[in-house]
């Protein structure tokens, strides 16, 4: 234990230091008044439009559901992006998870917050994408968790942190063709709690082909989730 007190002590004062330090926008650059985005910078980020698939959050029919969910319709019910993923969200996005920089995640946090105080109007709980215990480790923190934690404040919903167990460390989609990505998650979680008849609100940073959110969302309904939401930051545009 007394050998790892320094390494605590200086990931502790890291994250003490990008609280205090004083705050530029990670877009321009301009003075930002201590938040991690500009106004200016965050009016003019790539937002989803509401015109999108209400329950995969692609491009659907004026808002109503797109082919592809008419002919295979996957096991979660709905699905709200706040952000295109593309410049400079993407960038904004890797920060957050590779560069710990927290003040990101309060910025992005407010934002899926805002954007989802009229999503899933009935939820009964929250719950933050499970991260792989050795990701976990890696890491240090889960950037989901984060991302959650504006939102069950904003909400009065209880954050679900036991609930569901990733399995698998998936490896990277990067370079796979869109068959392999749907295939991948497929037996990846486990869902221990009894959740017969709860509204089910899930919360992850980018969602690509929604293949590990499928395979999150079938393994709640396994266990009685009457319905299932996704709330993500960002959404890849299509073709993947």
């Amino acid at each position: 234990m007394l050998s790892n007190a320094p390494r605590h002590l200086h990931s502790l004062w890291l994250r003490v230091a990008d609280l205090l330090a004083p705050q530029d926008c990670f877009v321009c650059g301009a003075e930002s008044g201590g938040e991690a985005v500009c106004a200016t910078c965050a009016d003019d980020l790539p937002r989803r439009p509401d015109s999108a698939c209400r329950r995969c959050g692609l491009p659907g029919l004026g808002g109503g559901p797109c082919l592809a969910c008419q002919r295979d319709p996957p096991a979660y019910d709905a699905t709200v992006a706040v952000f295109e993923f593309t410049f400079p969200v993407d960038v904004m996005v890797h920060a957050l998870k590779y560069r710990h920089q927290l003040a990101m995640a309060h910025f992005l946090g407010a934002a899926l917050a805002a954007r989802g105080m009229d999503f899933g109007p009935d939820a009964d709980l929250v719950l933050p994408m499970p991260l792989h215990p050795h990701r976990l480790a890696e890491r240090g923190f889960n950037q989901a968790v984060e991302l959650a934690r504006p939102f069950v404040r904003a909400r009065g919903l209880p954050l679900g942190l036991a609930v569901a167990r990733k399995l698998r460390d998936l490896p990277s989609q990067a370079g796979m063709d869109r068959d392999a990505r749907l295939l991948s998650p497929r037996g990846a979680f486990a869902c221990d709690a009894s959740l017969d008849g709860r509204r089910v609100i899930v919360i992850d940073d980018v969602m690509t082909t929604g293949a590990t959110l499928d395979a999150l969302a079938r393994c709640l309904k396994q266990q009685g989730a009457s319905w299932v939401g996704n709330l993500v930051l960002a959404r890849t545009l299509a073709p993947y």
